[in-house]
């Protein structure tokens, strides 16, 4: 991983997702956060979004036509790079709320990302966005999804190691391994992360060598090991140690 250009300094970013709890920031008078990125859909809940993002497939329909001069769409040409320079899809895991945590942190260098509506918790029978029901994109069957808590886990860490806390806005069962933070609430305690744990990790993902410039992986997917894979899961779960909170309480 080479170093990440510094695109602009902010101190705090909220990403928003399509989960229907989201809309709760309609509510918010105010908010405490440098920048709104928005996901996909998101973008309708506040009008005060600063970037938008989504893939290459995200419907032009859904798009918004009548945009400020100061907001801006986030396309692959932008996240792509800077996935790459944090190892790639492969390995970060191929849904957006990962993606646009991994862009957030490369391109703005938060010192804090905050998480709202992006448990990507799915009860049967439930609604699951807040626009109705969606497809579930976290739960398709992709091989750098089978551990959306291990693709967290080492969201986590490598913000950690980046300087960024993370947090959860939201309440609730999740797959996100961050603290949950309330509204306005102070940072809450950060999960250790094992060093040694996190240094195997990442000498491992090197060794496989699971690189994708393009970012276009499922091109490639026959190279891929998906016992290999699954190990390294495994090494990315035991990575943060989301007890010492408690413990340290």
């Amino acid at each position: 991983m080479g170093d990440i250009a510094l695109s602009e300094q902010v101190n705090r970013v909220l990403i928003i997702g399509s989960a229907p709890d989201a809309t709760v920031a309609r509510t918010w008078d105010t908010v405490p956060f440098d920048r709104i990125v928005a996901i996909n859909n998101a973008w309708r809940i506040r009008q005060d979004w600063d970037d938008l993002i989504y893939p290459y497939d995200f419907p032009d329909v859904s798009k918004p036509t009548d945009m400020q001069p100061e907001q801006n769409c986030i396309t692959e040409n932008d996240f792509v790079p800077i996935q790459n320079k944090f190892g790639g899809f492969v390995y970060a895991g191929a849904t957006m709320a990962f993606t646009a945590a991994y862009w957030v942190l490369g391109h703005y260098r938060p010192k804090q990302i905050s998480f709202l509506g992006c448990n990507m918790w799915y009860p049967k029978g439930e609604t699951t966005h807040f626009y109705g029901s969606g497809t579930a994109d976290p739960l398709r069957d992709d091989i750098t999804l089978m551990s959306l808590e291990a693709k967290s886990s080492r969201l986590y860490a490598m913000a950690q190691a980046a300087g960024c806390a993370m947090t959860n806005l939201s309440a609730g069962p999740t797959r996100l391994v961050c603290p949950q933070q309330s509204y306005r609430a102070p940072v809450p305690r950060p999960f250790e992360v094992d060093q040694a744990a996190m240094a195997a990790a990442l000498e491992r993902e090197a060794e496989l060598g699971y690189y994708v410039p393009s970012g276009r992986y499922w091109l490639e997917a026959d190279r891929f090991d998906v016992s290999a894979i699954h190990t390294l899961d495994q090494m990315w779960l035991s990575t943060v140690q989301q007890d010492s909170v408690a413990a340290a309480e």
